[in-house]
Formats: C-alpha cells, sequence, structure tokens
C-alpha cells in the first residue's frame, strides 16, 4: 500500500551529490541530438571545446538525479504502472561547464485522480556545491496509476498550459536517431525499457522507446537553436506534458507560437507525444546572452 498522503509530502528522498565535467556535458549534449550537422558552429559550442565549452539547459535534469526513488521499499508504490506525464526546468543561472553539485528532490503535491489513478509532483533544487548558489529547479509530474483513492489528498490537478487555438506561428522539424536511447542511456538512466526489446513487448510498445527525459532534452535543443539563430540567448524555462512515446528514428514535428506555446506531433504515426508545453529565454541582457561562438 501507497505511503499516506502525509507521508508522501514529509517523505526525505536522500540528496544527490554529483561532479559532472565537460566531457559529462559533451555526452548529454550530443545524446539529445546535438552535431547532427558537423558543419554547425552553433552546436560545436556544446561539443567542442575549442569553440566553449557551454552546457545545455537541459542537462539539469540529470545532474543530481535522484533516480527511481518511488521503488524504494516501503513507499508501495505501483511502479509497473506508472507514467512520466509532464516535466520542466527552470533556470537561474547558465549551467557552468563542470563542478560539483547537489540536487535535493522533494514532492510537493500528490492529486487523487480515482480509479484514474495519483499524480504525484516533486520538484529538484539544483546547487553549485563551490558557489552554493541555486542554479536549476526542475519539476515533474508521475501517474501513478495504480494508486488512486488516497484519503485527504486534493482531488483537483494542477492546470496546463493552454495551447492557443489558431494555427502555429512557426515549425520545426527534428530527426531522433535510431540509437539515440542506447546513447541517452549513458547519462544515467539504465531503464531497459528504452534498450531491451523484450522488455519493451512485455510494456506494450513494438521495440524500445526513447527516454522521456531525452524527448524533453530533444525539444529543448531544437528551442535554443531557434534562440541562437535569433540572437535571444538561452533557453530559460521549458515545460511539457508528455501524451504519446516517441521511438528512436522518428520525426517530430514541433509546432511553436509567439507567446512561448510548443506542441510536438510524431510525422510517421500522426500522434501528437508533446503536448501544453511552454517555453521562454533568459532576458536579453541577461549575462547568458551569447556572443556568435569563435574556435580558440
Amino acid at each position: 500500500m501507497l505511503l499516506s498522503y502525509g507521508q508522501l509530502l514529509d517523505y526525505d528522498i536522500p540528496e544527490v551529490r554529483q561532479s559532472y565535467t565537460a566531457r559529462d556535458a559533451q555526452l548529454y549534449a550530443l545524446s539529445v541530438g546535438v552535431g547532427q550537422d558537423p558543419m554547425d558552429a552553433d552546436d560545436l559550442r556544446y561539443i567542442d571545446e575549442r569553440y566553449g565549452p557551454l552546457v545545455l539547459p537541459s542537462m539539469s535534469v540529470v545532474l543530481g538525479y535522484p533516480g527511481f526513488w518511488l521503488k524504494t521499499p516501503g513507499i508501495g508504490a505501483d511502479t509497473v504502472r506508472l507514467l512520466h506525464g509532464e516535466q520542466g526546468v527552470e533556470l537561474f543561472e547558465p549551467l557552468p561547464p563542470g563542478g560539483h553539485v547537489s540536487g535535493k528532490t522533494s514532492v510537493t503535491e500528490a492529486v487523487d485522480k480515482g480509479d484514474k489513478g495519483l499524480l504525484l509532483y516533486s520538484e529538484k533544487r539544483l546547487t553549485d556545491l563551490d558557489t552554493g548558489r541555486l542554479l536549476a529547479r526542475t519539476f515533474a509530474t508521475h501517474v501513478l496509476r495504480g494508486d488512486g483513492g488516497m484519503p485527504g489528498a486534493p482531488t483537483q490537478a494542477r492546470p496546463a498550459h493552454r495551447i492557443p487555438s489558431r494555427p502555429a506561428d512557426g515549425r520545426v522539424r527534428i530527426s531522433t536517431r535510431p540509437e539515440q536511447a542506447l546513447l541517452y542511456r549513458l547519462n544515467g538512466d539504465y531503464n531497459p525499457l528504452h534498450s531491451d526489446p523484450e522488455i519493451a513487448r512485455k510494456a506494450g510498445y513494438e521495440r524500445p522507446i526513447l527516454h522521456g527525459l531525452c524527448t524533453f532534452g530533444v525539444v529543448a535543443q531544437a528551442l535554443r537553436k531557434i534562440l541562437s539563430s535569433q540572437g535571444l540567448g538561452e533557453l530559460r524555462t521549458l515545460s511539457l506534458r508528455f501524451s504519446a512515446a516517441v521511438v528512436p528514428g522518428e520525426t517530430l514535428e514541433l509546432d511553436i507560437w509567439n507567446d512561448g506555446s510548443v506542441r510536438g506531433r510524431v510525422l510517421e504515426r500522426d500522434v501528437v507525444a508533446i503536448d501544453n508545453g511552454c517555453w521562454e529565454p533568459f532576458p536579453a541582457a541577461d549575462p547568458a546572452t551569447r556572443s556568435q561562438p569563435r574556435p580558440r
């Protein structure tokens, strides 16, 4: 049986301290699609130390990551039926190209949806251990489909960002790679759903699927490229809802609105995989705004 509402909110998820290097940041960048065009000097800022090194804002989701903590004995969650429903990130300053960080994750809310399950909201605060500065806040929603009916829990879900009803102001296509999930797992997420065909079939998929956080990084990278092409600096915030899985090798088509809304569709299957997305850059005067890359 799942912990009670009060116990969930008070549950102490252990702090995760982690050191990372520029090489780790380069691996992360490659795993979310940076470098598909080796002639792209903008991408080189994230994968070639002579041009950077810079760190993708979305890497904050894998730094100080607590792992699959809901599987800890005593919590009682039905992890077999768990879904990653939403993910977001808010940067307070650009991530350094290497260093020592602390990730402290906590449960911020649990919403009972009855026979539809439980919505579990969590937040991670990523801190630079060398300076004590708060670098980023990441937040996630997990759907515990087998754990509805929690006494004392609220029943109203948090409102999702509303996508405009009018046509999008822009559109961009992203090609994922067939081996992308195998590369992304080297960031530390070794869930066999993303690498083992047999496990994927047991979960109801024809083949291994892309990690949700990899899809998140792929979308973040595409939006960062738009900002860079317009001289608007780095991505500061991004939040989105996962509405369908993406299979490695498929093509995502992002519809983008000028108010910061974004929605993504898998072209090969004509299904919406990313919905209720919202993003924004750092303010123009912020130090995160970068000049054009120059080799050194």
